[in-house]
């Protein structure tokens, strides 16, 4: 994983959320997040940065069981034909049954969606 990769994805996410300067993003310490291109890039639009403490895995609790089920119900059971086939069918699981239909103990047996709907309508 590279930086590059970490802001083309964070530059995503805002695009799709846009979320409010102030946003705290919680990551690891990987090299990719604590490169200088990353760090600035965040710095520029209003993102404060929160990393995992070193050999904590409870901080990490949430992306690790998101990731224990995307592999699971996805990618175990699923022969990609090369890296395209494998990036749309990753985001078909993600967004068309990962957040909008799975629900989760979590958030109180509801969709990521709903949550998410909700919380704008009371915002």
């Amino acid at each position: 994983m590279t930086s590059e990769l970490v802001i083309e994805a964070l530059q995503n996410a805002c695009f799709s959320q846009k979320p409010q300067r102030g946003l705290i993003l919680h990551t690891d310490l990987g090299s990719q997040y604590t490169s200088s291109e990353f760090t600035q890039h965040i710095q520029k639009h209003g993102i404060k940065h929160s990393f995992s403490q070193k050999g904590c895995p409870y901080d990490n609790a949430c992306i690790e069981s998101f990731q224990a089920i995307l592999k699971k119900e996805e990618v175990y059971h699923t022969q990609y034909t090369d890296y395209s086939a494998a990036k749309l069918a990753i985001f078909q699981f993600i967004e068309g049954w990962y957040n909008r239909n799975r629900i989760h103990c979590g958030i109180g047996y509801q969709t990521p969606q709903a949550v998410e709907d909700q919380a704008r309508r009371s915002a």
